[in-house]
């Protein structure tokens, strides 16, 4: 099973269910954990992996070639993302806004378009006792998550049970971390701000026919319109985690919640089996 946590909006716990998730579940299955939240990486912060290797990835921008090009235009007519402008006697190459798709190169009549490599970032792979760790850390400076997400899911072993840590939102790089996904937990808040962006990954999830369910986070703090509007849309409520000032202090610390409270294991392991349930 490949299964995603996801929140659309950031801080709600997201990585806290995942890492929690992984630790209970690896003495009874092979887990297999990718964090894509390449932007900002901190699965690594409480599974503590020992990392064996990396690898970095590349994205294809394209190269003209003058004297070959008749500045046709084809290739840019071809870009969804404007990242080229062809004039009278030049082509401009804009690779901030390049998605390296490869369509230009694809298509250009002349053959003028060669592809060179851009570095975008680095996957590590690495083991957390029993737990095969993947994360993808995207360079400074570099906009483009989605090609570096793609590149570490593409180690995807179906053999395990696989979770993805799912970055916040819901832009491009949710979408590209949580496609192809089994199933999608979804963590929130009881806030007004949790409950619109819970909206808003809900119909993502539905474009995307992705069965998912809810866990509510700090549930019993804020209102009932959370719990009001999963019912309301026949959304399961999978699990709820109260406000716990010692969870907090541990997590603050690197710990993760079945640390400090091992109790918590035999909740995350019964939140599996629901899952396992719904996808029947």
């Amino acid at each position: 099973m490949i299964l995603s946590i996801a929140s659309g909006k950031g801080g709600t716990g997201k990585t806290t269910v995942a890492v929690n998730l992984a630790l209970s579940l690896e003495g009874s299955h092979s887990v297999q954990f990718l964090d894509c939240d390449v932007e900002e990486p901190n699965a690594h912060i409480f599974l503590k992996p020992h990392i064996l290797q990396s690898e970095t990835v590349f994205l294809p921008i394209p190269e003209i070639v003058e004297e070959k090009c008749t500045y046709c235009g084809k290739c840019a007519e071809v870009c969804a993302y404007n990242a080229l402008a062809v004039l009278k006697d030049t082509v401009l190459v804009f690779s901030e806004l390049c998605h390296g798709c490869g369509g230009c190169s694809l298509l250009c009549p002349e053959q003028a378009i060669n592809e060179k490599g851009q570095r975008i970032g680095i996957i590590e792979f690495g083991e957390a006792n029993n737990i095969q760790f993947i994360h993808g850390k995207l360079d400074i400076g570099q906009a483009m998550a989605p090609p570096l997400t793609r590149a570490a899911k593409k180690h995807i072993d179906p053999t395990k049970t696989v979770l993805i840590d799912v970055p916040p939102g819901t832009s491009c790089p949710v979408v590209e971390a949580v496609k192809g996904s089994d199933f999608c937990l979804l963590v929130t808040e009881p806030t007004p701000f949790g409950l619109n962006d819970l909206r808003l990954a809900v119909e993502i999830l539905k474009k995307l026919n992705i069965p998912f369910g809810v866990i509510i986070n700090r549930a019993d703090e804020g209102d009932k319109k959370v719990h009001n509007y999963c019912e309301r849309e026949n959304i399961p409520i999978l699990m709820t985690i109260p406000m716990d000032r010692n969870i907090a202090v541990a997590y603050s610390k690197g710990k993760t919640i079945i640390e400090v409270q091992p109790a918590y294991k035999q909740k995350f392991l019964e939140l599996f089996k629901k899952v396992e349930n719904l996808k029947k």
